[in-house]
């Protein structure tokens, strides 16, 4: 029986692990989409196209699987462009279908043209277009084996003549998984445990790359007796069960990991391509080890680069290392780390104010999850209080927009979440800037039956954003939210929802939230003042906040002053 391009593409896919394609249907992409109506794979039909980009990076990133995209000509292929840069930028495997205009109308700006490779080609690892039907299952298996093997999304333009085409094929092409393990040569290994072998305060500083390397990583930490910081990437590999753990550095780290980075003569990198010059110890020797050699040294200059799985490159490396009895420096940043979360969790309690507290918010949600709950946080605040208040347990996942930064990834990542992992609680942690930048796909979670979680972090304002301005000395211009009462909204739609105000309510609120059958909402309305404090103050930010005090008082908007400063003294 003949098939056409489209059927042999989707059975190809399929043929390549694919169990999801979110999107949008429309005309150019109808041939691509009765092919899978037909087929195993599931159609996710969202209501905006970067959802689905979204929520299709979620589910290849956290199931590490190759997931769909596919969109029709023009505006509806273009839609998906920040999902998949969010996508491409987390490593997922992603492969977005493109499809055209019919080819004999190309060239000719026939409406709804578009030229998709301009446009995606800077941010994916592959993007071709199928000219003829010959080549669309090569091609097909090409774009996959580009996503798969390189961890980046992959786009395939394909014209709507070429998808109802008769297949044209003699070859049988396929998607192969090869994962290749590789370590540095044995006398770079001698150079870097020689390094180690003569240093005094050895500090190791993990990030996505030790996704497969824990117990290794614990493992080094003990014969060197070196405490461990990590990227927000790493949370979920290296905060658990690890004795040497203390904490993020960076902007949004804590004083933990920011005195153990600093205060070390030697710093290990593995798997680390942290980008903030500014937190690298300006003195001390530097080693990194990646898996991608371009990234060696890009970010800092550094002492010794060698290339190789972390994992792999310690048990390597082990044989060569003296193990250390002195634990003088990793007890004193252990000690550091200590008290440092210990001030993080008392804005985790319930306060006295009236008011909720975010963090507080956040730790009660964690206290009643599921031990191996799913976390999604918007980029802003929600994305610090989820790194900083929800522990990593070694079951639980945690994901939000840290290379890529984006606003309303939140609720789209939990969509793609809670349809790759149907047995498991899924919560968004979304701002109220977020949500209702994408609110429309609440809906989504109705049409989909896909029991999510979104928690709304509502204070009225885009929160980070009136943070930033205040740090440079900036009156907070054009942040504010009027705002819905969200639970309303939710409950329209069909959602369970609830609306939170007083914080002797919260337990009791999430607790029900949770344990609500199907898609829940709850809007919680929290301090619109409370600061995200980086690990270390800056006389430039103190500077700019007192120029933003002054601007304020002079400005009449001496309410908003006087929240910003009762937050500063509380924190």
């Amino acid at each position: 029986m003949s098939r056409n391009v489209a059927q042999m593409m989707v059975e190809t896919l399929a043929g390549a692990g694919v169990q999801r394609c979110y999107g949008v249907p429309g005309d150019t992409l109808n041939h691509f989409t009765d092919a899978l109506h037909a087929s195993a794979i599931r159609f996710v039909h969202v209501r905006h196209e970067e959802v689905g980009a979204f929520a299709a990076g979620a589910e290849a990133l956290l199931a590490d699987r190759l997931t769909l995209c596919a969109g029709s000509c023009g505006p509806g292929s273009l839609h998906f462009i920040n999902g998949l840069w969010e996508s491409n930028r987390n490593r997922a495997p992603v492969l977005l279908i493109a499809s055209q205009i019919m080819r004999d109308q190309l060239g000719f700006e026939f409406p709804q043209e578009v030229d998709f490779r301009s446009v995606y080609r800077a941010g994916t690892v592959f993007c071709e277009e199928i000219r003829t039907p010959a080549q669309a299952q090569r091609m097909t298996v090409m774009a996959a084996q580009a996503a798969v093997a390189r961890r980046g999304v992959a786009v395939l333009i394909v014209p709507a003549d070429i998808f109802s085409a008769k297949a044209e094929t003699d070859l049988d092409y396929r998607t192969h998984f090869a994962r290749p393990v590789s370590i540095p040569r044995a006398d770079e290994l001698d150079v870097m445990a020689e390094m180690l072998n003569s240093a005094g305060r050895v500090t190791i500083y993990g990030g996505s790359g030790c996704e497969h390397a824990h117990d290794q990583v614990v493992r080094l930490a003990d014969v060197l007796k070196a405490p461990v910081a990590r990227t927000s990437r790493a949370k979920d590999f290296l905060e658990h069960d690890n004795p040497f753990d203390v904490g993020m550095t960076g902007m949004i780290g804590t004083q933990g990991g920011l005195h153990a980075v600093s205060s070390c003569d030697t710093l290990l990198l593995l798997g680390c391509d942290f980008a903030w010059t500014q937190f690298y110890p300006s003195k001390a020797r530097i080693i990194q080890l990646d898996l991608d050699p371009t990234h060696l040294g890009r970010r800092h200059p550094i002492d010794l680069g060698v290339s190789g799985d972390v994992a792999a490159t310690i048990e390597a490396l082990l044989p060569r290392l003296q193990a250390r009895t002195d634990r003088g420096f990793l007890d004193e940043a252990l000690d550091h780390a200590a008290r440092a979360q210990h001030k993080l969790e008392e804005r985790a309690v319930e306060g006295h104010r009236g008011v909720i507290h975010p963090q507080y918010l956040t730790a009660t949600l964690a206290r009643h999850a599921d031990r191996d709950a799913i976390f999604t946080a918007d980029g802003g605040s929600p994305m610090v209080w989820l790194l900083r208040h929800v522990p990593a347990n070694g079951h639980n996942r945690t994901l939000t927009s840290l290379s890529h930064g984006t606003m309303a990834n939140a609720m789209p990542q939990a969509l793609g979440a809670q349809a790759a992992f149907p047995g498991r609680q899924v919560i968004s942690l979304s701002g109220d800037g977020g949500l209702s930048m994408l609110l429309g796909d609440l809906l989504t979670v109705i049409q989909e039956k896909l029991p999510v979680k979104v928690v709304v972090f509502n204070n009225g304002s885009l929160n980070f954003v009136e943070l930033e301005q205040k740090v440079e000395g900036l009156l907070d211009n054009y942040t504010d939210l009027v705002n819905p009462d969200f639970a309303k909204v939710a409950a329209a739609i069909g959602l369970w929802s609830r609306r939170v105000e007083d914080p002797a309510d919260l337990d009791a609120a999430v607790v029900a939230f949770l344990a609500a059958p199907g898609p829940a909402l709850l809007d919680v309305v929290t301090d619109r003042y409370e600061l995200v404090m980086p690990p270390t103050v800056q006389a430039a930010e103190v500077a700019g906040m007192a120029l933003y005090t002054v601007k304020g008082v002079l400005g009449g908007r001496v309410r908003e002053v006087a929240g910003l400063l009762g937050g500063a003294l509380r924190t």
